[in-house]
């Protein structure tokens, strides 16, 4: 190649804002180098790239020019890759198209690969479009790209292309286009590659084992995940952390810990990912001691501490009641996501603590280096709500109105305007605000407002509200018992019939209450009227003695609570039935004096209930904390933090 085409070579790819003099300086020095220490192109790309030297190494490729081969083109594209250089990596594209150099397969793909990585998913789809030969690798490598940056559906509709192709799919692309069967169409496709996949014999194969079980899993099969998991002749800490993973995202808490231990126990290896999983489980179920017990296995075994899991521990703290913990994990976080402080403003919020809330908040604000997202506000909304700051609330939602944190408010967001203006006492102004959204009213917030009547006594507008819930969500027990309530408080006992009738014709049933306590790292389970524990009988005769010691201390059972067509000797039997108190007097039996009482329920706690945990918090000096699905309740001495309204 001549000198002076060299130059102009070198010119092209010599930065815009350096001198002449430098550039010939450059260019000088490359010469001179070359004359006095011959050295192999190739070798000195490599040390240029090596080096960290991109800009010399392009430089250099430009030099070459013609004589440009591919192990110099596949040293420079690694090089792009490694720091995802897009522009140096398409002059290096350009350069092949330049110099009409026809690269080979491989090539190609590492090119597929490389805009993939950029996030250019245009330029590697034209690339992989204009190939004249494709390889497996060609199609996975797409096909990745898309499934990795969320394009489901052209994930899939390129997978299709492929069959139909001469190119027959492996392993790898099999494990690669089932995380994009997610949608209802995507799961029914996912079933018929699975149908390929076992046709192929690949079924055994750890990577798409791997990938199976986690689409039935996140599809809601776990009974199918279960069974690809089972039938692998060998498993990894992915697949493990697959199903437990799975498990914990259907809410089968106590599922998931126990394929965690009995994974442990045949020795499985766990990593970050799968504590993360764990933890989710043991916040479901507040087992305390437990999720203890795993922090101080992740503690032990020097896992690094990604983000993803510290997150997971300040969640897990705070849902087992232990907002400490949580804080002191929070702040001595190295550096924390959105997501980060949205665990800590909705653990604040869960508790009722109003003012840690927005102090809280306000100290992300003045950080100013994460922008609060649309969570955020919800759990700062809802913390003002259950803290009883109606003023504070209803600012800050004024300043998304007005998009100070660049938050649109949606539906959520005004649901928690009508439940802070209800919790207030404020319900003529939540309908009226009800009615001015620029949203049509959901179920959610109307059965809202519908409480917000019974604490209030609004039977007007709670009657307005009661009716229309039974218009669109016929089928929930709870919008029955709250409007039979408010007309049994208004002595409207004909109108309590009429709802309970209602309900009876509809074959309305209340979902199963379940309630949890945990006593030496294992949970005891109860539900209604049980009869299946081992130390029931014990129970059932230490509850009787607290009805009647509470009710010397002024306890009256609320019958409005029951709405069984029964008389009120077999009310009262029906309440003493109910899961929480059988949780909470097990409680009693099983632990020292002033030991706390920690208590779960999967439905809202019932008023009767509630008012019995006082007495045993009262009577008895403990500390209780009952975790609904709605909130926490923390009674100390009789008196909750929830202010008797939850």
């Amino acid at each position: 190649m001549k000198l002076l085409e060299k130059m102009k070579c070198i010119f092209h790819y010599y930065p815009k804002n350096a001198s002449l003099s430098s550039f010939f300086n450059s260019f000088t020095t490359r010469q001179l180098t070359l004359t006095a220490f011959p050295l192999d192109p190739q070798v000195l790309l490599t040390t240029l790239c090596s080096n960290g030297q991109l800009k010399e190494a392009l430089i250099e490729m430009a030099a070459q020019g013609l004589e440009m081969k591919f192990e110099g083109y596949d040293t420079l594209l690694n090089a792009c890759m490694k720091t995802r250089a897009f522009r140096e990596g398409q002059r290096v594209h350009a350069h092949m198209i330049k110099t009409r150099y026809l690269p080979p397969v491989y090539l190609r793909n590492r090119l597929i690969i490389f805009y993939g990585k950029c996030d250019r998913l245009r330029e590697a789809r034209n690339v992989l479009d204009e190939m004249p030969e494709k390889n497996v690798v060609s199609w996975t490598a797409m096909i990745s790209a898309y499934s990795q940056r969320g394009f489901a559906s052209q994930a899939l509709d390129l997978f299709v292309q492929m069959l139909r192709s001469v190119t027959e799919p492996n392993e790898f692309t099999f494990a690669t286009v089932l995380s994009s069967c997610t949608s209802t169409f995507g799961f029914e496709l996912g079933r018929q590659i699975h149908s390929l996949i076992i046709k192929r014999t690949l079924d055994t194969h750890i990577f798409v084992g791997s990938s199976l079980l986690d689409m039935y899993a996140k599809a809601g099969r776990i009974h199918e995940a279960r069974e690809v998991f089972e039938s692998l002749p060998e498993r990894d800490v992915v697949s493990c952390t697959a199903i437990i993973s799975g498990y914990a995202q259907l809410g089968l808490d106590a599922e998931a810990l126990e394929q965690f231990r009995r994974l442990n126990l045949e020795g499985m290896t766990s990593n970050y990912v799968t504590y993360a999983s764990v933890l989710t489980a043991l916040s479901g179920l507040a087992a305390l001691d437990l999720g203890k017990q795993v922090h101080s296995h992740i503690l032990r075994g020097n896992l690094p501490f990604y983000v993803v899991l510290q997150n997971s521990l300040i969640d897990m703290y705070s849902k087992c009641g232990n907002l400490i913990y949580s804080r002191r994990i929070f702040d001595n976080m190295p550096e924390r996501t959105v997501i980060s402080w949205n665990a800590m403003l909705v653990g604040y919020s869960k508790h009722g603590m109003g003012r840690e809330v927005v102090e809280l908040y306000e100290l992300m604000r003045n950080e100013n280096k994460i922008k609060p997202d649309s969570v955020t506000l919800l759990g700062v909304l809802s913390g003002c709500s259950h803290g009883g700051m109606e003023d504070v609330g209803l600012k800050i939602f004024d300043e998304m109105v007005n998009g100070k944190d660049g938050v649109e408010p949606d539906i959520e967001h005004y649901g928690c305007v009508v439940d802070l203006l209800g919790r207030a006492g404020r319900v003529e102004e939540a309908f009226e605000f009800i009615k001015k959204m620029p949203f049509e009213p959901i179920a959610a917030l109307w059965g809202s407002l519908l409480g917000a009547c019974r604490v209030h006594s609004n039977i007007d507008i709670g009657e307005f509200v009661g009716r229309r819930l039974l218009e669109i969500e016929p089928e929930n027990a709870g919008n029955y018992v709250i409007l039979s309530n408010l007309y049994a408080s208004a002595g409207r006992w004909e109108d309590v019939r009429m709802v309970r009738d209602l309900m009876m014709k509809k074959a309305v049933k209340k979902d199963p209450g379940r309630s949890w306590i945990e006593l030496d790292q294992t949970l005891h389970s109860f539900h209604a009227s049980d009869h299946s524990h081992p130390r029931r009988e014990e129970v059932f005769v230490k509850l009787k003695e607290l009805s009647i010691k509470f009710k010397e201390a002024g306890y009256v059972p609320d019958l409005s609570c029951v709405l069984h067509d029964v008389d009120e000797e077999q009310k009262e039997k029906i309440l003493l039935g109910h899961s929480e108190k059988l949780a909470l007097t097990f409680g009693l039996i099983s632990t020292s004096d002033r030991t706390p009482l920690r208590v779960i329920k999967n439905l809202r706690i019932c008023v009767d209930c509630h008012n019995f945990a006082k007495f045993v918090s009262k009577i008895y000096m403990r500390e209780v904390y009952l975790r609904d699905k709605n909130r926490f309740h923390h009674i100390s001495k009789g008196v909750c933090s929830c202010g008797d309204y939850w």
